[in-house]
């Protein structure tokens, strides 16, 4: 005999978020430009912009994935620290994670081939 599945929430029917069926759209690098001031005040969703010095890529510009979308700037240069690694530009890697604490909320993630990953809530 069949068995019946009753779902565990207190709804007769469990829903399907309306996103779950969109294709997620990874991150991508969409452009360079010489110095850090002359990144657009506005970018595409999942956009970043290179800041390329003359001694190659030394940060990358980005809105974050939260829903304040706050503006990011990421160093890359050896020279500096902290600083990440940016690997591949159409599918863009960060290592390591991005941790922000901004407008007193804290932002935790990674960022591989162009997704978004989110850390764990660490508090206890």
């Amino acid at each position: 005999m069949a068995r019946r599945l009753v779902p565990r929430s207190s709804s007769a029917t469990a829903k399907v978020p309306w996103w779950s069926w969109i294709p997620h759209v990874r991150y991508s690098v969409v452009g360079t430009v010489e110095a850090a001031d002359e990144v657009p005040d506005r970018l595409p969703r999942r956009a970043m912009i290179v800041v390329e010095g003359g001694s190659g890529p030394s940060w990358v510009a980005f809105d974050c994935p939260c829903e304040l979308r706050h503006r990011l700037l990421v160093p890359l240069g050896k020279r500096m620290t902290p600083n990440w690694r940016l690997t591949e530009w159409k599918r863009p890697s960060l290592y390591p994670s991005v941790d922000s604490t901004e407008h007193s909320k804290r932002c935790h993630f990674w960022l591989s081939e162009g997704k978004i990953r989110w850390a764990r809530d660490q508090a206890t």
